[in-house]
Formats: C-alpha cells, structure tokens, sequence
C-alpha cells in the first residue's frame, strides 16, 4: 500500500479527506452533522486541533488542520473516528432514520473482511492526508474545500453553506471557530 497519503509529521499543516465507507451519505441531516461538528469542537479544545479550513459533506469531511498539543495529527483523527463512529451508528439505532437497516447493513458488511471483531465499520481505513507544502498549495486546498458544496449543487456560493468555514472568511454567522490564513501564517513559500 503507497503511503502517499499518510501522515508523516506529527504537527505539520495537512489537507485531510475522512470518508465514509461505501460513500454513503450520512450526513444529510443536522443532527449527524452537528455531532461531527461538537467532536471537532473538542478536538480544538482538548487535543490541540487547530482548523483553518473545513467543509462537511454528506459522505466525507475535509480539514485543513494540523496539531500543535502532545497529541499527533494520526493519534488524534484515530481517536476521533473511533469516537464519532460510535456516535454515529448510536444516533442512526435512536432516531429516525427511513434507511436505518441498509446503512446499518452498509457498516455491517464494511467489516466483513476485518481480522479483529467489529460490529460497524463507519468510516473508511485511509485519511487521504497530503502536507501542505506552499502557500499556493494551501490556498488551493482552501478553495477547493469551500467549493465543493457548490460543486456539489448544494449552494450557489460557498458562503452559504452552514458546515464550511466558507462562512467564516466571508465574515459570517460559523458553526465552528478556524484561524482565518493569511499570507504569513506558515513559513512556507
């Protein structure tokens, strides 16, 4: 397996992808997508998680993030899908969900080929983790991460999608607090 997108510097900047298995579309309702952003929260205040950048899909999250407690980049994301999986198929046990069974099936069959013994298998194995490198690269993860939803058919503009931080570089109402980039935040070129 390439390790082209693994993490490899416990405190460096990464643009980081996290998905759920089979691309299913969990987060389609706010309550699911409420509880990633609280996690995320506690991440920032309890394990050193510094955002600049996020956007929350319906199958997948992209951060633009790095560490800076003792805590590590791939030590933190472990912890937070452990937890968040947990979470997630508890909130799908509980609420109302018309397509409980099929995603829970979904979560189910996702461990089928696991050694160890697992119920649901929520998120998949890979972060697809990439360092930022340059300021260029940085903007340009930055712009992709609050278009997507746009790309997505979601919204018309970036701002206008509560779980971005498109919102907050438009100086807007934000679900979640991220340090805003500039020009002279890393010493990269």
């Amino acid at each position: 397996m390439s390790d082209r997108y693994k993490i490899h510097e416990k405190n460096a900047a990464y643009f980081i992808t996290m998905t759920i298995v089979g691309w299913i579309d969990i987060f389609t309702r706010n309550e699911q997508s409420l509880l990633l952003v609280d996690s995320l929260k506690y991440c920032q205040q309890n394990k050193g998680l510094e955002i600049y950048g996020w956007c929350l899909m319906p199958s997948h999250l992209h951060l633009i993030c790095r560490t800076t407690g003792e805590t590590g980049m791939s030590e933190l994301l472990r912890d937070f899908k452990k937890f968040t999986s947990k979470a997630i198929v508890k909130m799908i046990m509980e609420e109302p969900e018309s397509r409980r069974e099929w995603i829970l099936g979904q979560f189910k069959d996702a461990c089928s080929h696991l050694k160890r013994k697992q119920e649901y298998k929520v998120w998949q194995d890979s972060n697809h983790a990439m360092m930022i490198f340059s300021n260029k690269f940085l903007y340009q993860k930055l712009n992709y991460v609050h278009q997507n939803p746009v790309k997505g058919l979601l919204v018309q503009n970036p701002e206008e999608y509560m779980f971005s931080s498109a919102r907050n570089y438009a100086d807007l109402d934000y679900l979640l607090e991220v340090v805003l980039v500039t020009p002279q935040l890393f010493s990269i070129k």
